[in-house]
């Protein structure tokens, strides 16, 4: 055991966070040091404990990343622990005059039953440009992932693989998996292959509970999309929702673009002539999601799916959205007579009472192999872009 010590005060909040320079040698000597998390890399902090003497460093998470915590190879012996666990901490030091602690590894923790949480800075949406596309689209591997980087020396080791987190990881995990699907189907376009990885997404944890946030709290699809990827699932979706390029062209006339906008981005195809092109509302591009403009009290959402399943199958439609609202999925079953038969679709939807707060749901496509999902937003209340 070791004494325990916090060093951070209203009138000295660098030194709670254990800023570079800022720990007082006299009190860090030989104690383990309570740092807080933000105002400097934290790495840097366990340099900065070492350098006042400190045997060992308990880094503790600020109030808005709650129980996101990150394993780091530090320079000396350190824990990080959630927010709420280090107000106990302090409150224990504030409540002896002799707090005292001791480190213990107790080795790999496996098959955690919460495992998975949504982070407190993955991206979150409505998006602020296209309020009725959903954003985020998915969910990917993103946090304390043990990956392979180049070798590079450490306080004199060199090390071959360190904990990634953020855009780092969860970018080479969604293309790896899009670039399998692009191997086992090469004909199918981008719009089919971002439709397979958000379709057969799953919304729970290891026990089978929809996965929370950071704050163990319940996340909608403005949190998470379409839910995480399923990278044992994504071959074979069963249906794709496809997107054709004149539909882009015709959903970014209806945004506004101008034709030389366009061109830029769709070179070199035609030229585009959006006068002459039919505008796609921004609910109505073919997207694997539905957001549902509900604010004047119904709405009609088309969808096209393409069979990329079993030659002959059936799907049932099953929808489900909150009290206060109607959804009628017309047709409510799709029969394919073989494969890349496209079939479409019409759902209904009618604000019967009730909040007018927006809310969620999802359309969910059941044949005898394969279930296609896609989240609902529903705005009950008038959308304001920035």
């Amino acid at each position: 055991m070791f004494p325990l010590v916090y060093l951070g005060k209203v009138s000295d909040v660098k030194s709670g966070q254990c800023l570079n320079g800022t720990l007082d040698r006299k009190q860090a000597n030989g104690k383990i040091v309570i740092c807080d998390h933000d105002g400097s890399a934290r790495l840097e902090k366990g340099h900065e404990v070492r350098n006042a003497g400190g045997v060992g460093m308990i880094l503790v998470n600020s109030k808005k990343d709650g129980y996101d915590t990150i394993p780091d190879k530090h320079v000396l012996p350190a824990s990080k622990i959630n927010y709420f666990d280090g107000e106990k901490l302090k409150k224990y030091i504030r409540s002896t005059k002799d707090p005292v602690a001791t480190l213990v590894f107790k080795g790999v923790v496996m098959d955690n039953m919460q495992s998975l949480l949504i982070a407190n800075f993955s991206s979150r949406g409505p998006s602020q440009r296209n309020a009725f596309i959903l954003k985020p689209d998915i969910a990917g591997p993103e946090v304390n992932i043990l990956a392979a980087v180049p070798p590079m020396k450490v306080e004199g080791e060199i090390s071959h693989f360190a904990i990634k987190s953020g855009t780092s990881m969860a970018c080479p995990h969604l293309s790896g998996i899009a670039a399998l699907i692009k191997k086992a189907h090469p004909t199918w376009s981008p719009a089919a292959i971002k439709s397979a990885i958000m379709t057969t997404a799953y919304w729970q944890s290891l026990d089978r509970k929809t996965m929370t946030n950071r704050n163990y709290l319940r996340p909608n699809a403005y949190d998470m999309g379409a839910g995480h990827v399923d990278p044992n699932k994504v071959l074979n979706p069963g249906l794709v929702y496809d997107i054709h390029i004149k539909d882009y062209v015709g959903y970014l006339c209806g945004l506004g673009y101008s034709d030389d906008n366009i061109e830029v981005i769709i070179q070199p195809l035609p030229p585009v002539k959006c006068a002459k092109t039919k505008a796609i509302p921004q609910e109505k591009l073919n997207y694997p999601s539905i957001v549902v403009p509900l604010s004047t009290g119904n709405a009609v959402i088309y969808r096209t799916v393409t069979n990329v399943g079993d030659e002959k199958d059936s799907y049932k439609a099953k929808i489900k959205v909150p009290i206060g609202v109607s959804a009628t999925v017309i047709p409510d079953t799709l029969n394919f007579t073989r494969v890349y038969e496209k079939k479409t679709f019409k759902i209904v939807f009618k604000w019967v009472g009730g909040n007018k707060a927006n809310s969620f749901g999802d359309l969910r496509w059941i044949s005898k192999r394969h279930v296609v999902r896609s989240p609902i937003v529903l705005q009950l209340a008038a959308q304001t872009l920035a």
